[in-house]
């Protein structure tokens, strides 16, 4: 497999097939997408590992939560900006250009989500994620109570702290396998639309 088209510079040869529910998961992303997300080609040498990070993407990022999808994708590409993650970035970013149908969103949270005109909730949201990142062992009660009285519940505060906890992992898992997005991320949601 060439470097360019290998989803990382590690040499980890496929499995020879998938199980058949994993093997479901990619047909599905085809239909869906197009495509099979690099990350997820990334973890395909093992049927478990593979497994264990499609339930935990699935469960943080598209489960019942007081936090939208949408938020949920912006707090992943905050993350990711702050941790400088191509991949994430790449991925994440279409992914809220998807999500708030608007290009120029996706955009700015990319660049730097304080230049983008959010409701105070989402910025309290997204400072709360910047500082975990960028600083985990200076996280203090009024980092938490900030959220609260911004109006999120205890319940809420968990699904943040996990999104934010999984990218940084992520990202990190990206950086030392040199992880590559698809080309196809980079012409997702371009278009001009009217936000409502």
């Amino acid at each position: 497999m060439s470097k360019k088209s290998s989803p990382t510079a590690l040499q980890l040869p496929a499995l020879p097939s998938l199980d058949p529910w994993l093997k479901a998961y990619f047909d599905k992303c085809e239909e869906k997408l197009g495509f099979v997300p690099n990350v997820l080609k990334a973890y395909a040498f093992d049927n478990v590992k593979l497994r264990s990070f499609i339930d935990m993407v699935d469960d943080l990022m598209l489960s019942d939560s007081g936090i939208s999808k949408l938020e949920r994708e912006m707090i992943a590409v905050v993350v990711s900006a702050i941790n400088h993650c191509h991949y994430c970035l790449t991925a994440h970013g279409a992914a809220v250009r998807q999500r708030a149908k608007d290009p120029v969103a996706g955009e700015l949270m990319v660049q730097n989500y304080r230049a983008a005109d959010l409701p105070p909730k989402q910025k309290a949201m997204l400072d709360f994620a910047a500082k975990l990142t960028e600083h985990p062992a200076k996280m203090v009660e009024a980092d938490r109570q900030g959220l609260r009285d911004a109006g999120f519940t205890d319940r809420d505060i968990w699904d943040i702290a996990a999104t934010a906890a999984f990218y940084n992992m992520s990202n990190r898992m990206a950086a030392a396998t040199e992880m590559r997005p698809n080309s196809e991320y980079h012409f997702m949601v371009r278009d001009k639309t009217t936000k409502k």
